[in-house]
This record gives structure tokens, C-alpha cells and sequence, in this order.
């Protein structure tokens, strides 16, 4: 599967509010505050390529201790929201209702996202960052470093955020001194098409030129699927060291 499976708002809705109340009821954002907040342990380990894990019998949250701050910070509340869905009955019966098998896992994990996204972004940050930058690219590392959260965090806040159809992306090359692919992705919930992970970024597109010159571009472009088609978009393309945010606006540019 190329995206995670299709969750009904509704319940995105929900995991918000829990999300929400939990961070209103620990306002403190370090990570043993959200920790501590479930009554739960915080332990750092070698997990090899796992960011995380909840252990519900035990109250403990692993994360892995070589993974950067944060990442660390994100799987943090990732597991918290994990620990919160498990406490709702009956949003978890409704779950395993709509889902079954790879496809549940997938949900789960989605709400789990968008939920950590919610408890480590706050609205105040999020409705500043889109009243500054609207739907361009620049805002993604502007919330970041105001939330002190990772590029992809911000992504999945600003998109769960948009009323418009839009694809947030990050790019970087493939290999040293090789073309630029993408690396991360999330749509706005009314976005129908996904840009898939590891998609080439062609030659002398806006996101490329981004790149390669190191300045910010806002133009009238297209999304690069992979399959050839060519959708067109108000592009925004931001570098960011060696990678490039990107914003695909579909409608209403």
C-alpha cells in the first residue's frame, strides 16, 4: 500500500480531542511530563530500527535512544496517544468494527500520528504559522521551530489543519549527488491523491530548482506523480539544508 488506510474523519476528530484534553490537563510538554502523565515510565534503549513501544501491563514507554530529539519527542507522543486510544472503549470498538487485519494496524497508527501531532503543536502556534505563511512551504520549518517539533510533525499539523486540496512533501536525493525523491508526504483531508513516497522529482521542476539554487520559489507548476501524470498546482518550494520542503496547492491558488 502506498498510503496509510483511509480513516474516517470522525474519528481523526476524536483522537484530536483526546489530544487536546490530555495536553490541557499536562500542560507541561517535556518528555517525562508526558510520561508521567499516564502514570506511565519513560525508559531510552536500543530498539534497532523500532522508534517506540507502549508496554500497558508494565506503564512503560520505550523509545530509542539513537533516534534524534525530535524523533525521540514525536514517538513519545505517538506511544501516549497509543495508551489514550487503548482507554476509549468505544473508539477502539468502532475501530475494529471499520477494520480488520494490516488495514486496523495502518488506521491506528494514522490516528496515532495525527494525534501526536495535536498534543505537540498547539492551535496558537499553528493558527500563527498559517496566518503568516498561508499555504506555502515556508511555514512547515516555522512551526517546527516554534513547536520544537520535527519537519514532518509540522507537516502533519499543517495539513490536518487545511481546508483546501493540498500535498505537503519533503525531498532529498536518493544518493550523494543524485536526483531529489520524496521522502515524507501527508495530503489535507480533502486532497484526493497522495504523492507516494519515493517519487522522482524531475529535472527543472520548481522543488528541483529549489534545490540546486538554494532559494525559495513560489510558481504556478504541477505535482509530479509518479505514474507521469502531471496535476496542476500552485507550487512552494523551501530548502532546508539538503532537503526541500515543497507545498502542492490544487485548487484555489
Amino acid at each position: 500500500m502506498e498510503r496509510p488506510a483511509a480513516v474516517l474523519e470522525e474519528h481523526k476528530r476524536r483522537v484530536r480531542e483526546l489530544a487536546r484534553d490530555y495536553a490541557n490537563r499536562h500542560p507541561a510538554r517535556d518528555s517525562l511530563a508526558l510520561a508521567e502523565g499516564l502514570g506511565a515510565k519513560l525508559a531510552y534503549a536500543d530498539l534497532g530500527e523500532r522508534d517506540g513501544a507502549f508496554d500497558p501491563e508494565h506503564g512503560l514507554i520505550l523509545v530509542n535512544r539513537k533516534a534524534s530529539p525530535e524523533r525521540q519527542r514525536f514517538t513519545l507522543a505517538h506511544e501516549v496517544i497509543h495508551a489514550l486510544l487503548l482507554e476509549d472503549d468505544d473508539l477502539l470498538s468502532e475501530l475494529h468494527d471499520a477494520y480488520a487485519g494490516e488495514e486496523l494496524e495502518m488506521a491506528i497508527e494514522t490516528l496515532c500520528n495525527v494525534g501526536a501531532a495535536s498534543l505537540l503543536v498547539s492551535e496558537a502556534d499553528l493558527h500563527g504559522t498559517v496566518e503568516r505563511h498561508a499555504q506555502r512551504a515556508s511555514g512547515v520549518p516555522d512551526l517546527a521551530r516554534r513547536a520544537g517539533v520535527s519537519l514532518s510533525t509540522a507537516m502533519i499539523a499543517l495539513s490536518e489543519h487545511a481546508a483546501v486540496p493540498l500535498i505537503l512533501a519533503l525531498a532529498s536525493p536518493a544518493s550523494k549527488g543524485g536526483p531529489l525523491v520524496v521522502k515524507f508526504s501527508v495530503t489535507s483531508k480533502v486532497m484526493r491523491y497522495p504523492l507516494a513516497t519515493g517519487t522522482p522529482v524531475p529535472d527543472g521542476h520548481p522543488v528541483d530548482l529549489a534545490y540546486h539554487t538554494g532559494l525559495p520559489i513560489d510558481t504556478q507548476s504541477y505535482v509530479p506523480f509518479r505514474s507521469g501524470q502531471k496535476m496542476p498546482a500552485w507550487v512552494s518550494a523551501f530548502p532546508q539544508k539538503f532537503q526541500v520542503v515543497a507545498s502542492f496547492q490544487t485548487e484555489g491558488a
